[in-house]
Protein backbone atom coordinates (compact mmCIF):
# COMPACT_ATOMS: atom_id res chain seq x y z
CA UNK A 1 0.00 0.00 0.00
CA UNK A 2 2.69 2.41 0.77
CA UNK A 3 4.50 1.38 -2.21
CA UNK A 4 1.88 2.38 -4.20
CA UNK A 5 1.73 5.89 -2.75
CA UNK A 6 5.03 6.43 -3.24
CA UNK A 7 4.79 5.48 -7.07
CA UNK A 8 1.87 7.94 -7.21
CA UNK A 9 3.80 10.97 -5.63
CA UNK A 10 7.00 10.44 -8.18
CA UNK A 11 4.68 10.40 -10.75
CA UNK A 12 3.28 13.29 -10.02
CA UNK A 13 6.61 15.11 -9.40
CA UNK A 14 8.01 14.58 -12.93
CA UNK A 15 4.61 15.77 -14.10
CA UNK A 16 5.30 18.99 -12.58
CA UNK A 17 9.00 19.27 -13.72
CA UNK A 18 7.85 18.70 -17.15
CA UNK A 19 5.37 21.50 -17.30
CA UNK A 20 7.51 23.48 -15.52
CA UNK A 21 10.30 23.53 -17.96
CA UNK A 22 7.65 23.86 -20.90
CA UNK A 23 7.30 27.34 -19.90
CA UNK A 24 10.80 28.51 -18.99
CA UNK A 25 11.94 27.70 -22.53
CA UNK A 26 9.28 29.54 -24.12
CA UNK A 27 9.72 32.26 -21.86
CA UNK A 28 13.73 31.90 -23.16
CA UNK A 29 13.07 32.27 -26.61
CA UNK A 30 10.90 35.09 -26.60
CA UNK A 31 13.67 36.77 -24.85
CA UNK A 32 15.93 36.55 -27.14
CA UNK A 33 13.54 36.93 -30.02
CA UNK A 34 13.27 40.46 -28.65
CA UNK A 35 17.17 41.28 -27.72
CA UNK A 36 17.80 40.61 -31.64
CA UNK A 37 14.86 42.65 -32.45
CA UNK A 38 15.95 45.60 -30.56
CA UNK A 39 19.89 45.11 -31.91
CA UNK A 40 18.79 45.47 -34.67
CA UNK A 41 17.00 48.61 -34.21
CA UNK A 42 19.89 50.16 -32.41
CA UNK A 43 22.35 49.00 -35.43
CA UNK A 44 19.82 50.90 -37.91
CA UNK A 45 19.45 54.36 -35.06
CA UNK A 46 23.65 53.98 -34.96
CA UNK A 47 23.89 54.51 -38.72
CA UNK A 48 21.68 57.11 -39.54
CA UNK A 49 22.83 59.34 -36.21
CA UNK A 50 26.62 58.54 -37.69
CA UNK A 51 25.19 59.76 -41.30
CA UNK A 52 23.27 63.21 -39.22
CA UNK A 53 26.65 63.96 -37.58
CA UNK A 54 28.59 64.15 -40.68
CA UNK A 55 26.42 66.26 -42.19
CA UNK A 56 26.07 68.61 -39.49
CA UNK A 57 29.88 68.65 -38.12
CA UNK A 58 32.43 69.75 -41.27
CA UNK A 59 35.30 68.96 -38.65
CA UNK A 60 34.04 65.28 -38.84
CA UNK A 61 34.09 64.77 -42.63
CA UNK A 62 37.35 63.62 -44.24
CA UNK A 63 39.07 65.61 -46.59
CA UNK A 64 39.08 64.77 -50.43
CA UNK A 65 41.86 63.62 -52.02
CA UNK A 66 42.27 64.54 -55.48
CA UNK A 67 43.28 62.38 -58.64
CA UNK A 68 45.96 63.05 -60.42
CA UNK A 69 45.42 63.98 -64.05
CA UNK A 70 47.40 65.12 -66.88
CA UNK A 71 45.14 67.99 -69.33
CA UNK A 72 45.85 69.45 -72.61
CA UNK A 73 43.73 73.14 -73.52
CA UNK A 74 42.25 72.12 -76.57
CA UNK A 75 42.63 74.38 -80.14
CA UNK A 76 41.00 75.08 -83.43
CA UNK A 77 42.75 74.13 -86.14
CA UNK A 78 43.01 72.31 -89.53
CA UNK A 79 42.01 68.70 -89.42
CA UNK A 80 42.45 66.39 -92.82
CA UNK A 81 41.31 62.79 -92.81
CA UNK A 82 43.09 60.70 -95.91
CA UNK A 83 42.56 57.42 -97.16
CA UNK A 84 45.97 55.52 -96.84
CA UNK A 85 46.35 52.78 -99.61
CA UNK A 86 49.64 50.98 -100.94
CA UNK A 87 50.24 51.11 -104.72
CA UNK A 88 52.92 51.22 -107.06
CA UNK A 89 54.92 53.15 -110.05
CA UNK A 90 53.58 52.75 -113.52
CA UNK A 91 55.24 53.82 -116.82
CA UNK A 92 52.36 55.83 -118.67
CA UNK A 93 53.69 54.17 -121.58
CA UNK A 94 54.34 50.21 -121.88
CA UNK A 95 55.13 49.02 -125.49
CA UNK A 96 55.71 45.94 -126.41
CA UNK A 97 57.64 45.52 -129.86
CA UNK A 98 56.17 43.48 -132.96
CA UNK A 99 57.26 42.73 -136.44
CA UNK A 100 54.93 44.62 -139.17
CA UNK A 101 54.35 41.68 -140.66
CA UNK A 102 54.21 37.61 -139.75
CA UNK A 103 57.54 37.87 -137.92
CA UNK A 104 60.14 35.00 -138.88
CA UNK A 105 63.46 33.40 -136.99
CA UNK A 106 66.02 35.74 -135.82
CA UNK A 107 69.53 36.48 -137.14
CA UNK A 108 70.54 38.78 -135.04
CA UNK A 109 69.95 41.03 -132.01
CA UNK A 110 71.25 44.64 -131.75
CA UNK A 111 69.37 45.27 -127.33
CA UNK A 112 70.35 43.85 -124.51
CA UNK A 113 68.04 44.31 -121.22
CA UNK A 114 68.48 47.57 -119.46
CA UNK A 115 69.72 49.46 -122.62
CA UNK A 116 68.63 52.96 -123.51
CA UNK A 117 66.33 52.87 -126.58
CA UNK A 118 65.51 56.23 -129.73
CA UNK A 119 62.79 55.53 -131.50
CA UNK A 120 63.77 54.19 -134.56
CA UNK A 121 66.45 52.33 -133.32
CA UNK A 122 66.70 48.67 -135.22
CA UNK A 123 66.11 46.20 -132.96
CA UNK A 124 66.16 42.45 -134.34
CA UNK A 125 67.07 41.53 -138.12
CA UNK A 126 64.55 38.20 -138.93
CA UNK A 127 66.06 35.73 -141.54
CA UNK A 128 65.45 37.46 -145.12
CA UNK A 129 66.45 34.89 -147.05
CA UNK A 130 63.47 33.65 -149.23
CA UNK A 131 62.63 37.40 -149.96
CA UNK A 132 66.01 38.17 -150.91
CA UNK A 133 66.01 35.20 -153.67
CA UNK A 134 62.14 36.46 -154.50
CA UNK A 135 63.57 39.75 -154.93
CA UNK A 136 66.08 39.28 -157.41
CA UNK A 137 63.68 37.19 -159.11
CA UNK A 138 61.31 40.34 -160.39
CA UNK A 139 64.24 42.04 -160.55
CA UNK A 140 65.38 39.95 -163.24
CA UNK A 141 61.30 40.12 -164.49
CA UNK A 142 61.37 43.77 -164.64
CA UNK A 143 64.12 43.70 -166.47
CA UNK A 144 63.09 41.35 -169.12
CA UNK A 145 59.28 43.18 -169.21
CA UNK A 146 61.07 46.38 -169.58
CA UNK A 147 63.25 44.87 -172.84
CA UNK A 148 59.84 43.56 -174.43
CA UNK A 149 58.23 47.21 -173.76
CA UNK A 150 61.28 48.51 -175.59
CA UNK A 151 60.67 46.57 -178.32
CA UNK A 152 56.80 46.74 -178.73
CA UNK A 153 57.59 50.67 -178.35
CA UNK A 154 60.10 50.94 -181.00
CA UNK A 155 58.18 48.98 -183.34
CA UNK A 156 55.30 51.43 -182.62
CA UNK A 157 56.97 54.28 -183.45
CA UNK A 158 57.51 52.39 -187.21
CA UNK A 159 53.62 52.00 -187.01
CA UNK A 160 53.87 48.14 -186.73
CA UNK A 161 52.32 46.05 -184.71
CA UNK A 162 48.70 46.80 -182.41
CA UNK A 163 48.06 49.47 -179.66
CA UNK A 164 46.98 46.55 -177.41
CA UNK A 165 50.52 44.66 -177.76
CA UNK A 166 52.31 48.28 -176.47
CA UNK A 167 49.77 48.58 -173.80
CA UNK A 168 49.88 44.85 -172.67
CA UNK A 169 54.18 45.35 -172.54
CA UNK A 170 53.64 48.74 -170.66
CA UNK A 171 51.25 47.05 -168.00
CA UNK A 172 53.78 43.95 -167.18
CA UNK A 173 56.39 46.29 -166.47
CA UNK A 174 54.11 48.21 -164.34
CA UNK A 175 53.07 45.06 -162.63
CA UNK A 176 56.84 43.98 -162.51
CA UNK A 177 58.03 47.14 -160.76
CA UNK A 178 54.77 46.59 -158.16
CA UNK A 179 56.22 42.78 -157.30
CA UNK A 180 59.63 44.09 -156.78
CA UNK A 181 57.85 47.24 -154.20
CA UNK A 182 56.21 45.06 -152.48
CA UNK A 183 58.75 42.39 -152.21
CA UNK A 184 61.52 45.13 -150.69
CA UNK A 185 58.73 46.07 -148.09
CA UNK A 186 58.35 42.83 -147.28
CA UNK A 187 62.40 42.42 -146.76
CA UNK A 188 62.37 45.64 -144.70
CA UNK A 189 59.93 44.27 -142.25
CA UNK A 190 62.59 41.99 -141.21
CA UNK A 191 64.18 44.67 -140.00
CA UNK A 192 62.53 45.26 -136.08
CA UNK A 193 62.93 49.01 -135.04
CA UNK A 194 61.30 50.43 -131.83
CA UNK A 195 58.72 52.66 -132.72
CA UNK A 196 59.22 54.59 -129.09
CA UNK A 197 61.85 55.82 -126.84
CA UNK A 198 62.72 54.18 -123.41
CA UNK A 199 64.16 51.79 -121.35
CA UNK A 200 64.55 48.29 -122.78
CA UNK A 201 63.10 47.00 -119.39
CA UNK A 202 62.71 43.10 -120.78
CA UNK A 203 64.68 41.33 -123.59
CA UNK A 204 63.22 37.58 -124.23
CA UNK A 205 64.55 36.46 -127.60
CA UNK A 206 67.61 34.96 -128.84
CA UNK A 207 69.06 34.42 -131.55
CA UNK A 208 67.40 31.07 -133.70
CA UNK A 209 64.23 31.66 -131.84
CA UNK A 210 61.13 33.12 -133.75
CA UNK A 211 59.45 36.06 -133.19
CA UNK A 212 56.17 36.76 -133.23
CA UNK A 213 55.98 40.00 -130.79
CA UNK A 214 54.53 38.04 -127.72
CA UNK A 215 54.97 39.17 -124.10
CA UNK A 216 56.17 36.17 -123.40
CA UNK A 217 58.87 36.03 -126.17
CA UNK A 218 59.75 39.64 -127.26
CA UNK A 219 60.94 42.76 -126.12
CA UNK A 220 59.54 45.24 -123.51
CA UNK A 221 60.16 49.07 -123.83
CA UNK A 222 59.09 51.29 -121.17
CA UNK A 223 59.03 55.40 -121.50
CA UNK A 224 60.29 56.06 -117.27
CA UNK A 225 60.04 59.96 -118.35
CA UNK A 226 56.10 59.66 -117.93
CA UNK A 227 55.34 58.02 -114.58
CA UNK A 228 52.27 57.49 -113.03
CA UNK A 229 51.08 56.61 -109.25
CA UNK A 230 48.39 53.75 -109.44
CA UNK A 231 46.19 51.91 -106.66
CA UNK A 232 42.85 49.98 -106.20
CA UNK A 233 40.59 52.19 -103.78
CA UNK A 234 37.85 50.11 -102.15
CA UNK A 235 34.00 50.70 -102.87
CA UNK A 236 33.31 52.86 -100.04
CA UNK A 237 35.09 55.43 -101.04
CA UNK A 238 33.37 55.58 -104.82
CA UNK A 239 31.83 58.89 -103.92
CA UNK A 240 34.34 60.59 -102.33
CA UNK A 241 36.96 59.92 -104.65
CA UNK A 242 37.01 61.99 -107.74
CA UNK A 243 39.39 63.27 -110.45
CA UNK A 244 41.48 66.22 -109.05
CA UNK A 245 41.40 64.38 -105.37
CA UNK A 246 44.13 65.97 -103.95
CA UNK A 247 47.12 63.02 -103.34
CA UNK A 248 50.40 62.32 -101.38
CA UNK A 249 52.60 59.88 -102.93
CA UNK A 250 55.39 58.44 -100.49
CA UNK A 251 58.06 56.52 -101.64
CA UNK A 252 59.77 54.97 -98.80
CA UNK A 253 62.83 53.76 -100.94
CA UNK A 254 64.08 57.05 -101.16
CA UNK A 255 62.50 58.87 -98.92
CA UNK A 256 60.34 61.26 -100.50
CA UNK A 257 56.82 62.68 -100.92
CA UNK A 258 55.28 64.10 -104.02
CA UNK A 259 52.10 66.23 -104.11
CA UNK A 260 49.36 65.69 -107.00
CA UNK A 261 46.18 64.45 -108.05
CA UNK A 262 43.91 61.77 -108.82
CA UNK A 263 44.17 61.62 -112.81
CA UNK A 264 41.97 58.73 -113.21
CA UNK A 265 39.20 57.24 -111.28
CA UNK A 266 37.41 53.93 -112.64
CA UNK A 267 33.63 53.67 -112.30
CA UNK A 268 33.87 49.67 -112.66
CA UNK A 269 33.96 48.16 -109.23
CA UNK A 270 36.03 44.69 -109.82
CA UNK A 271 34.18 41.99 -108.60
CA UNK A 272 36.98 40.33 -106.74
CA UNK A 273 38.60 43.02 -104.70
CA UNK A 274 35.40 45.15 -104.12
CA UNK A 275 37.56 48.02 -105.23
CA UNK A 276 38.44 50.40 -107.99
CA UNK A 277 41.72 51.92 -109.86
CA UNK A 278 42.75 55.24 -109.72
CA UNK A 279 46.14 56.41 -111.02
CA UNK A 280 47.70 59.85 -110.44
CA UNK A 281 50.35 61.49 -112.83
CA UNK A 282 54.16 61.75 -111.28
CA UNK A 283 56.27 64.65 -111.87
CA UNK A 284 59.54 63.88 -113.66
CA UNK A 285 62.03 62.42 -111.04
CA UNK A 286 65.60 60.74 -111.78
CA UNK A 287 65.14 58.71 -108.47
CA UNK A 288 61.71 56.95 -109.51
CA UNK A 289 61.50 53.79 -110.96
CA UNK A 290 58.53 51.64 -112.32
CA UNK A 291 57.20 49.09 -110.25
CA UNK A 292 58.28 51.03 -107.35
CA UNK A 293 56.16 50.50 -103.86
CA UNK A 294 54.08 53.37 -103.34
CA UNK A 295 52.32 54.72 -100.01
CA UNK A 296 49.06 56.78 -100.99
CA UNK A 297 46.98 59.05 -99.42
CA UNK A 298 43.79 60.44 -100.72
CA UNK A 299 42.29 63.62 -99.37
CA UNK A 300 38.81 63.02 -99.13
CA UNK A 301 37.78 65.42 -96.32
CA UNK A 302 39.13 68.93 -94.90
CA UNK A 303 38.40 71.17 -92.49
CA UNK A 304 39.71 74.26 -91.57
CA UNK A 305 39.22 74.86 -87.58
CA UNK A 306 38.31 71.75 -86.21
CA UNK A 307 38.19 70.51 -82.83
CA UNK A 308 40.14 67.52 -82.29
CA UNK A 309 41.22 64.96 -79.44
CA UNK A 310 43.05 61.46 -78.98
CA UNK A 311 40.62 58.94 -79.89
CA UNK A 312 41.55 56.86 -76.82
CA UNK A 313 40.40 60.01 -74.47
CA UNK A 314 36.78 58.95 -75.80
CA UNK A 315 34.59 56.89 -73.18
CA UNK A 316 31.06 55.47 -73.53
CA UNK A 317 28.07 54.86 -71.15
CA UNK A 318 24.90 54.02 -71.11
CA UNK A 319 23.61 57.54 -71.98
CA UNK A 320 26.68 57.40 -75.47
CA UNK A 321 29.96 59.06 -75.98
CA UNK A 322 31.74 61.55 -73.53
CA UNK A 323 35.21 62.93 -72.81
CA UNK A 324 36.43 64.06 -69.09
CA UNK A 325 37.12 67.93 -68.90
CA UNK A 326 38.86 70.07 -66.00
CA UNK A 327 36.85 72.70 -64.70
CA UNK A 328 37.60 74.77 -62.02
CA UNK A 329 34.75 75.14 -59.65
CA UNK A 330 35.17 77.63 -56.42
CA UNK A 331 39.05 77.49 -56.47
CA UNK A 332 38.83 73.53 -56.86
CA UNK A 333 39.36 71.83 -60.09
CA UNK A 334 37.08 69.07 -61.02
CA UNK A 335 36.87 66.44 -63.56
CA UNK A 336 33.68 66.57 -65.87
CA UNK A 337 31.57 64.98 -67.96
CA UNK A 338 30.93 66.31 -72.18
CA UNK A 339 29.05 64.20 -74.26
CA UNK A 340 30.39 64.53 -77.71
CA UNK A 341 29.51 64.00 -81.46
CA UNK A 342 32.17 62.48 -83.38
CA UNK A 343 33.31 62.90 -86.77
CA UNK A 344 36.26 61.54 -89.09
CA UNK A 345 38.98 59.59 -87.18
CA UNK A 346 42.20 59.91 -88.67
CA UNK A 347 45.32 58.06 -86.99
CA UNK A 348 44.93 58.83 -83.59
CA UNK A 349 42.99 62.29 -84.29
CA UNK A 350 38.94 62.35 -83.64
CA UNK A 351 36.90 65.12 -85.23
CA UNK A 352 34.25 66.25 -82.68
CA UNK A 353 31.49 68.26 -84.15
CA UNK A 354 29.51 69.22 -81.07
CA UNK A 355 30.45 69.03 -77.16
CA UNK A 356 33.35 70.58 -76.74
CA UNK A 357 35.05 74.29 -77.99
CA UNK A 358 38.26 75.74 -77.79
CA UNK A 359 39.26 76.65 -74.61
CA UNK A 360 38.24 73.15 -73.10
CA UNK A 361 40.94 71.30 -70.62
CA UNK A 362 40.43 68.07 -72.10
CA UNK A 363 42.00 65.61 -69.12
CA UNK A 364 44.14 63.25 -71.75
CA UNK A 365 45.72 60.90 -68.84
CA UNK A 366 44.62 59.41 -65.49
CA UNK A 367 41.02 59.66 -66.92
CA UNK A 368 40.35 56.14 -66.22
CA UNK A 369 37.82 55.85 -63.25
CA UNK A 370 37.13 59.16 -63.26
CA UNK A 371 33.61 59.98 -61.82
CA UNK A 372 31.54 63.27 -63.13
CA UNK A 373 32.10 66.22 -60.53
CA UNK A 374 35.99 64.41 -58.70
CA UNK A 375 38.60 66.48 -57.51
CA UNK A 376 41.31 66.05 -59.72
CA UNK A 377 44.96 67.80 -59.78
CA UNK A 378 47.73 68.71 -62.56
CA UNK A 379 50.54 68.46 -60.11
CA UNK A 380 51.64 66.42 -57.02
Amino acid sequence: MQTGIQQLLISSSLLLLVACGGNLLEKKKAELASLKETKVTTETRIAELEKEILLLDSTAIPPEKPKLVVTTPLTAAPFTHYIDLQGKIEAQNVSYVTPRGMGGQVRAIYVKQGDVVSKGKLLLKLDDAVIRQQLETAKTQLDYARNLYSRQKNLWDQNIGTEVQLITAKNNVDQAERQIGILEEQLAMTNVYAQVSGIADEVNIKVGETFTGSPMNGIRIVNTSELKAVAQVPENYLERVKVGSPVKVILPDISKTFNTKVSVSGKLIDPNSRSFYIESKMPSDKQIRPNQIANIRIEDYTVNDAITIPVNTLQNDEKGKFVLVAVNENGKLRAKKRPVETGELYGNELEIHKGLQAGDILIIEGFQGLYDGQLITTSL
